[in-house]
């Protein structure tokens, strides 16, 4: 995936808004107004040694440690809690795998939301997708 399809897909979920509240080298995607993804478009003050593109991901912990495990190219966030956050290289990773962890993402957001609205987003025939 390239920067561009990261935001497209990302934007494609059902509710998600865009912003940049820290700054022009970062658009971070919100579901209710909670962020599940922040997209680094490079430079600026989130810069990082090998500037290499990437996304944060906020996911449970344990995923969190077990994607570490798994894959050199997901990392304990740089600018998050990393804990709950980990740093995706993915132009280094399959597609599939990206999009899977966006969805992913964007479903434990979804997750913590009360009831009534969080039923908009997460049910049996809706799983996000607009």
């Amino acid at each position: 995936m390239n920067i561009e399809q990261i935001r497209e897909y990302t934007l494609s979920l059902t509710g998600v808004t865009e912003d940049q509240p820290f700054g022009d080298d970062i658009i971070t995607f919100r579901l209710e107004g909670k962020i599940f993804v922040c997209l680094w478009l490079g430079g600026g003050q989130h810069d990082m040694k090998d500037g290499a593109p990437r996304v944060a991901l906020k996911l449970l912990p344990d995923r969190n440690e077990e994607l570490r495990g798994l894959y050199s190219a997901v990392t304990p966030a740089y600018h998050w809690n990393k804990k709950h956050w980990s740093d995706v290289y993915y132009e280094q990773l399959e597609d599939t795998l990206v999009k899977d962890w966006i969805q992913e993402s964007y479903h434990l957001v979804a997750s913590k939301l009360p009831k009534a609205i969080r039923q908009k987003y997460i049910s049996e025939n809706n799983l996000g997708k607009k």
